[in-house]
């Protein structure tokens, strides 16, 4: 079972970006950096065309999911850039079937993208920090998530950076669209952890 992030907590800022959830015109400036090469070969599905990609995202519970990360203009006067995507699927905890109640919506897979034309400039650790801090924070979750192919070196690096602690590196357990197996890593933190790190 999932459930959706709060909205009263939306939009969130920091320095330099603001992230808030998706709507629907959003889809195709997020399809801009999705349909790149060099992004979407990271990207669980790739639909090949827009017409695909708007109907995979209109999904209700899909684009519940989603916040769009906005690059903020240093004098605040202008519209806020697109430059990201962040998905925050909550969801419940593996629990015994006499505890089962307690563990209902209690952490969250993060996934991300950003456009490649951003990279480099600390945006992704910027904005992924301020997620993580709104799930321990205003959500009240007691973990988060994410994983990525082990060969998806800039993904496991901004999750090391946050202080998220590498759960599993498992072999060749994930078949890549271009027909090869790779490598899987997942990585994790708990309320507690961040409460530490972000100190």
């Amino acid at each position: 079972m999932t459930a959706t992030p709060h909205t009263d907590v939306w939009p969130v800022r920091t320095e330099r970006l603001q992230i808030r959830p998706m709507t629907a015109p959003d889809i195709d400036a997020m399809w801009a950096w999705r349909q790149l090469p060099d992004v979407n070969r990271w990207l669980g599905l790739a639909p090949d065309t827009i017409e695909a990609f708007r109907e995979r995202y209109l999904d209700p519970e899909r684009l519940a999911s989603m916040y769009i990360v906005e690059l903020l203009q240093a004098d605040g006067t202008a519209a806020a850039t697109p430059i990201g995507d962040v998905m925050i699927k909550v969801g419940d905890a593996w629990a015994q079937l006499e505890v089962a109640d307690q563990a209902k919506g209690v952490e969250a897979e993060l996934g991300w993208v950003l456009d490649p034309g951003y990279t480099g400039r600390g945006y992704a650790t910027e904005a992924i920090r301020a997620v993580i801090g709104v799930c321990f924070g205003p959500l009240g979750l007691r973990r988060v998530h994410a994983g990525c192919f082990a060969d998806n070196e800039p993904s496991w690096r901004l999750m090391e950076r946050l202080g998220m602690r590498r759960e599993e590196f498992s072999r060749k357990t994930a078949l890549h669209r271009s027909g090869e197996w790779l490598d899987g890593m997942n990585y994790g933190i708990l309320a507690e952890e961040w409460a530490l790190t972000d100190s």
